[in-house]
């Protein structure tokens, strides 16, 4: 990923932050000497350095995939930014982003393995106070069902972050745009500028 230095996440937190906030990854890999990608829900294990998934069985890139260096992308919030909103005309639209890419080898995995992912997964998304528990599910049911899917982790082996978030413009200018985007009604338009403010923070 292309990556300016002052766009760069040198906190490892925030990208662990924006994986688990942004579990919805696109999974880019090679199927049949082609590219080929699979927007899938992935959850991580800090301490054990893996990402956790599951392609649907008919999904054929499962069947190539591993041994190959694959690429995970967590997108997280992103807004346009209008040069209407700075104190001169001498500028141009952007747009403001956060993302994290994730690079690693995939591994199938099967068995408890495969069923204790999928339980984090469900515990990650499912509400507490939902009729729907994983471990009360019948467990014929749910062999049958795992048959339909194939696990996989991801040993992790690099991670890349970026925050493009006008930090390349003058504090007066930051301001401008933090107060046009919290006057928006877009749910990326407000996360974008509480990280600006964020950072507006951190610099004082």
């Amino acid at each position: 990923m292309y990556i300016p230095e002052h766009f760069k996440i040198i906190d490892e937190e925030m990208i662990y932050d924006i994986i688990k906030e942004n579990g919805f990854a696109t999974l880019f890999a090679q199927h049949q000497g082609h590219p080929n990608a699979t927007h899938i829900p992935l959850t991580l294990d800090k301490e054990k350095g893996y990402l956790y998934g599951h392609f649907a069985r008919p999904n054929e890139q499962w069947k190539d995939i591993e041994k190959q260096e694959i690429l995970a992308v967590f997108h997280g919030p992103h807004c346009y930014i209008s040069p209407s909103w700075y104190e001169t005309d001498r500028a141009v639209p952007t747009w403001n982003y956060v993302a994290v890419h994730v690079y690693g080898q995939v591994e199938i995995i099967d068995g408890e393995e495969l069923v204790d992912s999928l339980r984090d997964m469900v515990l990650k998304y499912e509400n507490p106070n939902s009729s729907y528990k994983f471990d009360q599910v019948d467990s014929r049911f749910m062999e049958g069902m795992t048959k339909g899917i194939v696990g996989f982790r991801i040993k992790i082996n690099k991670i890349e972050g970026k925050a493009k978030l006008s930090q390349n413009h003058s504090v007066d200018r930051l301001e401008l745009v933090i107060q046009q985007l919290e006057q928006s009604g877009s749910e990326d338009d407000h996360k974008i500028a509480c990280l600006m403010k964020e950072n507006l923070r951190k610099k004082s």
